[in-house]
């Protein structure tokens, strides 16, 4: 009886799915379905345990399938409105991985997603600067651009990972960027460096406190850390002191951390940059 009712789910499952499904990650969500008539299921994990079942089971038959985020309030229909996510909304390819990976990865994408569309949305409503007629969005974005290219080129061999922190209200906006070194090529996310940019661009252009940091790692040798303090316009350097102390503190408690071996806390390269480039600002 349970392997018919099994069998059953399944086939209300794949009612859902043209190539994506739309995914309910949380209980309120869950329960927000079962107003529904046609949602037959009762428990979330048992839920999500045929969800997964149903990945792996198109996987094995050679379906590629897409996973996006759910919202079940929605006005439009749930295959209308699934067709929809595919487009506009946070997916991911199913690769076989278990399905509490793919529910953290999924979340993660929307959260970046959501961040870059409010920076852009915030970038956008900056207008015009009133003495030049210059478009502050698009002059700021620019800016966060080449400091980016900057950035990159004057890091030591390796692969990069950077991260961009922007506080204001109502809450902190965070974007990272992972580079690849490939045998001296760096291999960026498109969409990840669009979000770090744009992320980057609003501190610039509102003066927002903020930060950026970069660790460089490379075989067979240490990883070197260090960053920079955001300002009107441009970057200042922190210390070797500076980034060592927001590396082995903890944020919560103000605690100190060990630090990680084999890790160099230092001051960043010059970026060369030409001194009315850094005192531009409207």
């Amino acid at each position: 009886m349970a392997h018919t009712d099994s069998r059953t789910m399944r086939r209300v499952l794949r009612r859902e799915i043209a190539g994506t499904i739309g995914l309910l990650t949380d209980e309120h969500d869950f329960r927000a379905m079962r107003c529904y008539r046609s949602f037959t299921f009762d428990d979330h994990a048992t839920y999500l345990k045929q969800v997964e079942a149903l990945l792996r089971t198109r996987t094995l038959q050679g379906s590629h399938t897409t996973v996006a985020l759910f919202d079940p309030d929605n006005p439009s229909s749930r295959t209308r409105f699934t067709a929809q996510l595919a487009v506009t909304g946070p997916t991911l390819p199913y690769e076989g991985q278990p399905l509490a990976d793919l529910l953290a990865a999924l979340v993660d994408e929307g959260v970046r997603q959501a961040t870059w569309e409010y920076a852009t949305t915030l970038l956008a409503r900056l207008g015009a600067c009133t003495s030049c007629g210059e478009d502050l969005g698009r002059t700021a974005f620019a800016r966060a651009s080449d400091l980016l290219v900057r950035i990159l080129a004057t890091a030591p061999p390796g692969d990069r990972h950077l991260v961009c922190s922007v506080t204001g209200p109502p809450e902190t906006l965070i974007a990272a960027l992972h580079a690849a070194d490939t045998g001296g090529t760096l291999k960026l996310d498109e969409t990840e460096a669009l979000e770090f940019t744009t992320v980057l661009a609003l501190g610039l252009a509102t003066e927002s406190p903020g930060g950026l940091v970069i660790r460089a790692s490379a075989p067979d040798r240490p990883d070197r850390v260090y960053g920079w303090r955001l300002r009107a316009y441009g970057l200042d350097p922190l210390t070797a002191g500076e980034v060592f102390d927001a590396y082995c503190t903890d944020v919560e408690s103000g605690d100190l951390i060990s630090p990680e071996s084999n890790v160099d806390y230092c001051e960043p390269p010059d970026l060369g940059e030409e001194k009315s480039a850094r005192g531009h600002n409207h």
